[in-house]
């Protein structure tokens, strides 16, 4: 099965309306900037987004919260996002916020086949609010529902032809739990090579369904520091 694909446009072309995508990556690091952009083009409305954040004003979901594509967004970190803000603020984007490790675990149960699982994270607090709860061993925890989505877009350092993936540092952030949790996995690479190591395989072919090499990366800093001259 031929998974490599000429385009970005072409790989997202059947993405509907309506559809709920995983979209990896932590903070801008190792998110999939092409895809993000083939969605924006293809001009389906109506999504429900789960990522660790949502991107900045006019990068990464930040893109697709501006053209107003986006109708709910399940994220743990959301705020560099002005237009994200005022969404919300307005009612016009629904907001489901979760603490990081339980969406990541949320997500990881999703692609294992578990469909709920107890955690003492939010125990008490808002999070909770009509939930489940459980003592075990003398402490509370709380169930969280696990997610599984209609597609994952996802990006990696490296593929082979395969679609066996290898990523870079904070790239492995989110994206490789969320290719293994969708109906439909796509991936953009910034390589294709012949062959990787299985020791370097960090998400096996058997997850992607479609793959594409990336035409261009920004590679954005959220909050670019930089130390004045003479201080140490």
């Amino acid at each position: 099965m031929n998974k490599l694909l000429p385009s970005a446009a072409l790989a997202v072309a059947d993405i509907p309306s309506n559809a709920t995508i995983m979209a990896g990556g932590f903070g801008l690091c190792g998110i999939p900037e092409n895809l993000i952009l083939a969605i924006r083009d293809l001009g389906v409305n109506g999504l429900t987004f789960i990522s660790n954040n949502a991107g900045v004003d006019d990068f990464g979901l930040g893109i697709l919260l501006r053209t107003r594509q986006v109708k709910k967004m399940i994220s743990s970190y959301v705020g560099e996002n002005k237009e994200f803000e005022r969404q919300y603020m307005s009612g016009e984007l629904e907001v489901e916020l979760c603490p990081q490790g339980t969406l990541a675990e949320r997500i990881r149960a999703g692609g294992a086949g578990i469909p709920a699982f107890f955690t003492a994270t939010g125990y008490g607090t808002i999070v909770a609010t009509g939930k489940d709860t459980r003592w075990f061993d003398g402490r509370p925890y709380v169930m969280e529902r696990s997610l599984y989505a209609d597609y994952a877009i996802v990006k990696a350092w490296r593929a082979d032809k395969e679609g066996n993936l290898q990523y870079r540092a904070t790239a492995r952030n989110f994206n490789p739990m969320m290719a293994s949790a969708a109906r439909v996995t796509i991936a953009e690479v910034e390589e294709l090579v012949d062959h990787i190591d299985p020791d370097n395989v960090h998400t096996p072919g058997i997850f992607v369904q479609r793959l594409i090499v990336g035409a261009h990366y920004e590679k954005r800093i959220e909050k670019r520091t930089v130390l004045a001259a003479g201080k140490e």
